[in-house]
């Protein structure tokens, strides 16, 4: 597609279609609303407790439009909170895994992003313009239509773009043939390990000493701190005035409570420096008290709040939401919860069953009310609908304080050096490229030691390979097996590099054999060639007779054997002095050592380069 042509996609925003794949089933919008109650009812036990950094996962009925079928579409925007894009990517595998019949499309404002993820595995024919309807989520697995070179083979041409229609045909009758490589689907899975669990570990419980109201509203919408903390985060000054009343969330009847955070909203909320204003009423205890971070936490959690309700509340006040027995969709969707065990046998008026009551209820009107009704309510005017429908005692709620659980540890705020080195290494492809044998290769490396040569031939395939106008290639292989010190190999291989043990030539050997050949040559093409090769030479004589009275030729290593030879020359003819042939693969190492050594353990060109290339030397242990 003509990149001018394309539809600009807004950033940190995941869209995703889900589309009938078997051509036996119509795409009718009967079907697909139906269907739409089984994939969420199917989603509902992970999804009511959820936290979403902005817009929760959502499922809409979109008519056929142009070469796009009818479907079940959706987007959301997942702000600083990357996870939650990728957490999308789980449902939609765990969705097409459950449902054979539907495969799923998904991309971002960087394009194909799962793509991204696996690059290094990528096809070389494979690129931005080559990828359209052809990436899919397809029973479980990601599948990529190959490319056809020739005429019966399954695929699309590279240089043609299927429609949707088409593309869904050729994964139908060709699903085997369409999955994509090994490593590339590992590459996903390993971006996706974790999850489901993922889900309460990426979660942060600490104790805030928020306002009563604020507390009542968190035990009824724990998800909406993602609104407040990110309405404290993007603050301004005209926000800031609301906060100097607090008519909502008062600072006189804060109570201790534990709240439940996202780790990218408690580090959001964490990093802000703030002073609150002094009309507001807020006061903070000295740092050194013992709840001087449950205080400064809940002063932020409750500015948060306020300005919520300040932006978006005026309308709440005016109207009452309409109940959800009213809505026939909610019968369907909580028959569909029945079918599929939600409720895990628990008694009908039961408190357990009032809490997944509650949070089936929470999430309905988030992924089904919101997507489809005519008015959005913004998250102020729902903070303020809780409060009016759920009265809180603050009596009772300061006798809760003596009850709480124990607050999560923060110590994943910190990370050491090592695990900044492992971080950066997965992303980079080498834990990945290695598999499971990463940690066991590391301890071998470290006992086997590192071959110099592989860094000179290393530095030999990158300089003699053949790149593209889009740039050079990187071998990012990690090799199976640890470098190893070979003292035979590397006695060969210098002996290869510095010529023959018998005859030693060196360029005067081949200025004898060119003086041998122009005395044969005839004409006065070849004359004139030759007077031109014996002007540069003569050039190239007067230019090192300059440089041997400089001390530019003691910075270079030169030849062993060049230095014997030079020496037996000197002795004999003690007036002259011959030049010495360079050893090439020792000054480029040198080099390369001294460059490592003076970036002091940091990132610098000679690192990046030799890690591009697939190269790991240790850490310098000499510190002189």
């Amino acid at each position: 597609m003509d990149p001018l042509k394309k539809v600009p996609v807004s950033e940190d925003v995941v869209h995703y279609r889900l589309f009938l794949v078997h051509p036996d089933t119509q795409a009718s919008e009967e079907t697909l609303l139906q269907l739409l109650e089984d994939l969420l009812a199917e989603l509902a036990p992970l999804l009511v407790k959820y936290i979403w950094q902005q817009q929760p996962f959502n499922l809409s009925y979109r008519p056929e439009k142009g070469s796009v079928p009818a479907h079940l579409g959706g987007s959301t925007e997942f702000g600083d909170n990357v996870e939650d894009e990728w957490f999308i990517i789980y449902l939609l595998k765990h969705l097409t895994r459950t449902f054979s019949q539907l495969a799923a499309s998904v991309h971002d404002n960087d394009g194909q992003f799962l793509l991204i993820e696996a690059a290094e595995y990528l096809p070389k024919w494979l690129d931005p313009d080559s990828s359209e309807n052809r990436v899919f989520l397809y029973r479980g697995e990601l599948h990529i239509l190959p490319n056809r070179m020739r005429s019966g083979e399954v695929g699309w041409p590279r240089d043609s773009v299927p429609s949707l229609q088409e593309a869904l045909d050729v994964l139908h009758k060709h699903a085997d043939h369409c999955r994509a490589h090994q490593r590339i689907r590992s590459a996903i899975d390993h971006r996706l390990q974790g999850y489901p669990d993922k889900i309460q570990s990426s979660l942060h419980h600490a104790h805030c000493y928020v306002p009563a109201a604020t507390a009542a509203v968190l035990s009824r919408r724990p998800d909406l701190v993602a609104p407040a903390v990110s309405a404290f985060y993007l603050r301004d000054p005209i926000d800031l005035q609301a906060c100097r009343t607090f008519r909502n969330f008062p600072p006189d009847t804060r109570v201790l409570t534990l709240v439940t955070f996202t780790r990218c909203l408690y580090a959001q909320l964490m990093q802000q420096s703030f002073v609150p204003d002094r009309r507001s009423g807020y006061t903070l205890p000295p740092r050194s008290h013992p709840q001087y971070k449950a205080h400064e936490l809940g002063m932020k959690l409750a500015h948060g709040f306020e300005i919520l309700c300040s932006k978006n509340g005026l309308a709440a006040a005016a109207g009452q939401e309409a109940p959800l027995s009213s809505d026939p969709r909610w019968r369907g969707f909580l028959n569909s919860l029945q079918r599929n065990g939600y409720f895990k046998g628990e008694l009908e008026g039961s408190l357990r069953y009032r809490e997944l009551m509650t949070s089936a209820e929470n999430f309905f009107k988030q992924s089904v009310t919101r997507t489809h009704g005519s008015s959005v309510h913004g998250p102020g005017e729902e903070v303020l609908q809780v409060l009016q429908s759920a009265p809180y005692d603050l009596e009772e709620l300061k006798k809760q304080e003596e009850h709480l659980p124990p607050e999560d540890s923060d110590d994943w705020l910190n990370i050491s050096p090592q695990e900044l080195e492992r971080l950066l290494e997965e992303r980079g492809g080498r834990g990945l490229a290695c598999g499971t044998r990463v940690a066991e290769e590391e301890e071998r490396e470290e006992e086997a030691g590192y071959s110099l040569v592989a860094v000179t031939q290393g530095m030999k395939n990158f300089i003699n390979a053949m790149s593209s106008h889009e740039g050079a290639e990187f071998p990012r292989s990690c090799l199976p097996e640890p470098f190893s010190f070979d003292p035979d190999a590397v006695t060969s291989t210098m002996d290869r590099l510095l010529g023959g043990k018998d005859e030693e030539l060196d360029s005067d050997d081949f200025e004898d054999e060119e003086d041998e050949d122009e005395d044969e040559e005839v004409g006065p093409r070849e004359q004139a060639g030759a007077e031109a090769l014996g002007s540069l030479r003569r050039y190239m004589d007067e230019m090192d007779q300059e440089l041997q009275t400089t001390n530019i030729g003691k910075s270079f290593t030169c030849n062993g054997k060049g230095s014997d030879r030079a020496d037996a020359a000197s002795r004999s003819e003690p007036a002259e002095e011959e030049l010495q042939p360079l050893d090439v693969d020792v000054n480029l190492v040198t080099n390369l050592l001294e460059s490592l050594a003076s970036q002091a353990g940091l990132a610098g060109p000679a690192s990046n380069l030799l890690q591009s290339l697939g190269i790991h030397l240790p850490s310098n242990a000499d510190q002189s």
